[in-house]
């Protein structure tokens, strides 16, 4: 019996298995968090608390966008004395980005003037506290990718949640779940994460003493260039996020958000394909095979995209049953049908995320840089469309294609320079490469069969 697993447990060991199955299991923790929230809290609370979680994430891509990128480049594969230094600097960089962001915290605390908009204020309130809670767990992502440990930066994201849902579990029981202890709850888990990763070393706070103010110029410089695409990815979203909260209120926020965490499963095959797919896209170019290149973004943008034709029919035909197991009370609601838009939408994803791939695989990173800013005015202009013209979340969601669009043309006619291809062509050979997985697939389960009959 140990003899037949062996094999698979040796296949989990491969770090892009272990990334898939850590993205995965990290979505569904997520996804069990807010399902348990949106049973207990009301429709306009967790409005409120969708945008304070979406403005800290936005603000929190400033500190990963300047330093993730450069510090895993810059400490992968170096030597013991050369990484702590890269790591002591990384934690000085990041501790003068947390004390700017205290600074304006105490700020806005200690003046009388305070924003009438429940969210922001919370935000302005609290996000100085976060960053610095928050802190030594982030260096301790930033060494785990670094290092490949995705086992590692597993624990630390799956703690921290798991945790969370401990606590609010727990003040349901007491009866005293609400806003502003829904809030506490991340403070003490994202603490008591933090206090995990330095214990166990795995944040590396040691190696401050070992910090240079080269090294730390040098990761400023690489990162100012990295957070921009980061920065602008994230707006998309939160440009979605503020345009709802202030012109729709915080209960159309939250019902949008119900259909959009639910489509976010569709991204874990996304993100996990895409940390697979980057080494061979980038070998195929430094090899100069631009046929090959082209091939692996056809084929993989095509097989997702093949793939989850089944997952949007699905989610067309049973979106309501997908809302009523979160909570029933969004069953009247647009929330069903904010579903449905997304998940037809979601057919698109796979062709302009792995063009973009592309482009940053063939070292044209500055044409995402402007496509971005090209996508988040299309999505700009359309979300104010949308609610000009609906006055509801529909306009917003259906807003959505404009930026896709957007994107998939301005990838497309770029790499068109590159190496002229046909669009349809990620269509038939994603089907043709689907096929071959189910062959492949059948004909492994009948050797297993034959094999357990012989034995």
């Amino acid at each position: 019996m140990l003899a037949k697993l062996k094999p698979i447990l040796e296949k989990l060991k491969n770090p892009h298995i272990v990334n898939l199955i850590g993205t995965a299991i990290m979505q569904v923790l997520n996804l069990i968090q807010i399902a348990i929230l949106f049973n207990y809290l009301s429709i306009e609370t967790m409005g409120v608390w969708f945008f304070f979680q979406g403005t800290i994430g936005l603000v929190d891509t400033l500190r990963a966008g300047l330093i993730t990128t450069a510090f895993i480049t810059s400490y992968s594969g170096t030597t013991k004395e050369r990484a702590a230094e890269v790591a002591g600097s990384a934690w000085y960089l990041s501790l003068l980005i947390t004390g700017i962001f205290v600074i304006i915290n105490l700020v806005y605390l200690s003046t009388s003037i305070h924003i009438k908009d429940g969210g922001l204020d919370l935000f302005l309130k609290w996000f100085g506290l976060v960053f610095v809670i928050t802190l030594p767990s982030f260096i301790a992502s930033c060494v785990a990718q670094a290092e490949q440990r995705f086992d590692r930066l597993l624990y630390i994201r799956a703690i921290s949640t798991v945790l969370s849902i401990t606590m609010v579990l727990t003040l349901i029981l007491t009866k005293a779940l609400n806003l502003n202890t829904a809030i506490y709850v991340g403070f003490a888990a994202g603490g008591i994460t933090s206090l995990m990763t330095i214990v166990l070393g795995w944040a590396r706070l040691g190696t401050i003493a070992n910090k240079s103010i080269t090294t730390v110029k040098a990761l400023f410089a690489f990162g100012k260039y990295s957070v921009g695409t980061s920065l602008g990815s994230n707006l998309f979203r939160y440009s979605d996020t503020s345009i709802i909260n202030f012109m729709l209120g915080p209960s159309s926020l939250a019902i949008y958000n119900l259909g959009l965490r639910l489509m976010e499963l569709v991204e874990v095959p996304l993100r996990s394909f895409a940390a697979t797919v980057m080494p061979p896209l980038s070998a195929a170019y430094n090899q100069d095979n631009k046929y090959h290149v082209i091939y692996l973004l056809k084929k993989y943008a095509g097989l997702l995209t093949i793939l989850l034709i089944p997952v949007v029919i699905g989610s067309l035909l049973f979106a309501e049953i997908a809302i009523w197991i979160v909570d029933k009370k969004y069953l009247s609601t647009e929330a069903a049908n904010v579903l449905r838009v997304f998940m037809s939408f979601a057919l698109l994803y796979p062709v302009e995320r792995f063009m973009a791939l592309t482009l940053d695989a063939i070292n044209q990173p500055r044409v995402n840089a402007v496509k971005l800013v090209f996508m988040l005015i299309a999505n700009v202009v359309g979300d104010f469309v949308g609610v000009w013209v609906f006055g509801n979340i529909y306009g917003v969601a259906l807003a959505t294609i404009l930026p896709i669009l957007t994107g998939m043309i301005i990838s497309y006619s770029w790499l068109q320079r590159y190496m002229k291809f046909d669009l349809w062509d990620v269509y038939k050979i994603g089907w043709l490469e689907t096929q071959w997985l189910i062959k492949d697939s059948l004909a492994m389960l009948r050797k297993k069969r034959e094999t357990a009959s012989d034995t």
